[in-house]
């Protein structure tokens, strides 16, 4: 040893070899317990048990493992009712939707797998296909249309049934539906909707194509411009890893205030991994007697489903089908001529076609789409002076453009 304690050269590296060769050795022991432990109990040897006996510690980890693995296989596998047990369970949650005097529904992926929409946890889904190294393959969403749960959560609104819906999903299908936008919060935005962030109030624009194909993470202007203002529009999506700040189409303030109110929520075709990091759609500060009864349609486990005053498994559409019986409501179909999305849309200016190369949503061949929606007429911004000001809600996108 080196003058005042500390080690030499030659004794931090003989220190060092030996710890990285009891490193080799502590992993060596857990490959030779590994490989005794996944024999059969009656195929190991007497040498074999009198290892096992000596690592119990080892032992005891693989176990925990063992344990965990199982524990996340189970929930990831899909259970489907019998029959009679689904019509029961649908007809106990009829009676809660007819009884419940403010009813919210948050949906999640799982309601948009008919319309050819993978989900994220599925068998098939997103998330389950990459972690098994398999690549996945792109959607054209041009073709998706309202699935039949979609139809009837709109039926349900339209019967004062449902007081407002709280979605997960961005594929804009609810808005197709016919569901009034005020009656939804869309909580991770919507494809079909760009904003102006410059003017004030935020400018909305819903086209009738998916407008995220120049977007992604932290990077979110579709390449087009407002035609009010000249600014950058940008899309509404909140990806994982952002927080959403639009007030429009995530519409948080109507779903806190429909979650405050709420005395049944319906959960329909989501895994609740991400809405339950949402205290405020949960009434967590209620005492627990007094927060909403839940009701729960997946066809796996969710992290609410010991909260849970009702687990349905089953596929939404014959979940759906079966509460729709139930009420005495008839399910309206989808028409695409009829498509609320075309009287929202707001068209391309001259110049702009260039600027997408998605396939839009179109009426069906030789239908008449409804009429747009005409904004109400705006009053001119007053010119600019010298020394003076723009008008509300411009000022920013002139400057911006001034600054260039």
């Amino acid at each position: 040893m080196a003058a005042g304690g500390s080690l030499s050269r030659s004794e931090r590296k003989a220190a060092a070899r030996a710890e990285i060769l009891q490193q080799e050795e502590q992993r060596d022991r857990r490959r030779q317990v590994s490989r005794i432990w996944r024999k059969p109990p009656a195929e190991r040897s007497p040498e074999d048990c009198q290892v096992l006996a000596e690592s119990e510690d080892i032992v005891r980890e693989l176990e925990r493992r063992r344990k965990r693995r199982e524990r996340l296989r189970r929930r990831q596998e899909e259970v489907c009712d019998e029959p009679e047990e689904l019509k029961r369970k649908a007809t106990e949650l009829a009676a809660a939707v007819r009884n419940a005097k403010h009813l919210v529904i948050y949906t999640g992926a799982g309601i948009s797998t008919a319309a050819s929409i993978p989900d994220y946890r599925g068998p098939n889904g997103i998330w389950t296909l990459l972690q098994k190294g398999r690549s996945i393959r792109a959607t054209d969403l041009s073709e998706a249309e309202p699935t039949l749960t979609h139809m009837s959560i709109a039926c349900l609104h339209k019967h004062n049934l449902v007081q407002h819906v709280v979605s997960q999903n961005c594929d804009g299908l609810h808005l197709r539906s016919g569901l009034p936008r005020a009656a939804i919060s869309e909580l991770h935005g919507n494809m079909y909707i760009e904003v102006c962030t410059s003017c004030t109030p935020n400018r909305e624009y819903v086209r009738v194509f998916d407008v995220t194909e120049r977007t992604a993470l932290h990077r979110h202007h579709t390449g087009r411009m407002c035609h009010k203002c000249g600014a950058q529009l940008r899309d509404t999506i909140v990806h994982f890893g952002e927080k959403g700040t639009l007030r429009q189409p995530l519409n948080w303030e109507a779903a806190t205030e429909a979650a405050s109110k709420a005395d049944v929520i319906l959960c329909l075709g989501s895994s609740l991994k991400v809405l339950k990091k949402y205290p405020r759609l949960w009434c967590m500060s209620k005492p627990p007697t007094r927060r909403p009864k839940l009701y729960i349609v997946n066809l796996q486990w969710t992290p609410k489903d010991d909260l849970a005053a009702l687990k349905l498994h089953g596929r939404c559409d014959d979940v759906m089908r079966l509460l729709m019986a139930e009420l005495g409501l008839q399910i309206p179909r989808y028409d695409r001529a009829q498509d609320p999305i075309f009287a929202l849309a707001q068209p391309l200016r001259p110049g702009e076609e260039g600027t997408h190369s998605r396939k839009p949503v179109a009426p069906p061949p030789g239908a008449e789409p409804p009429p747009r929606e005409v904004p109400p007429r705006e009053e001119p911004p007053p010119p600019t002076r010298p020394g003076g000001w723009l008008g509300r809600g411009c000022a920013k996108g002139a400057r911006r453009r001034k600054s260039h």
